[in-house]
């Protein structure tokens, strides 16, 4: 099995952040992507309030919440995402948009990269079955 040092998050809203804060917590380095500048804002800020209610309960302290934060990087451009060991699809449950996504990660990212999805709605192998990658 390949190291993961970079996780890859799709998708900025209640779910992917969420993903987001507890990788980077774990101390992997974490590029967060969306489609709009916008959304990615709201969920930095929803990190950035979340871990601060875990200092204020004594659950994390100053200094891991800094450098959580620090392992994090908002991006854009999908292209981003080609250097990450693992990469978590947390989108909205439509079908065409996640199969365009692993369609292009698949050509962006290269065969050591690992896909996941949060999908609950959507067959695994039926993402899987777009990628050149079904065992990964």
């Amino acid at each position: 099995m390949s190291t993961i040092n970079t996780v890859g998050v799709l998708g900025c809203g209640l779910m992917g952040s969420g993903i987001a804060q507890v990788a980077a917590q774990a101390g992997y380095r974490v590029l967060v992507r969306d489609t709009a500048a916008s959304q990615l804002e709201k969920g930095r800020a929803s990190i950035e309030k979340s871990t601060a209610k875990l200092v204020e309960k004594g659950k994390l302290t100053t200094s891991d919440r800094d450098a959580a934060l620090g392992r994090l990087a908002f991006v854009i451009d999908l292209a981003d995402l080609s250097a990450c060991d693992l990469i978590i699809e947390a989108v909205t449950e439509d079908p065409v948009i996640k199969s365009e996504l692993w369609s292009e990660l698949d050509r962006l990212c290269p065969p050591r990269t690992l896909f996941t999805s949060n999908t609950s709605s959507l067959t695994i192998s039926s993402k899987a079955a777009g990628t050149s990658r079904s065992d990964r």
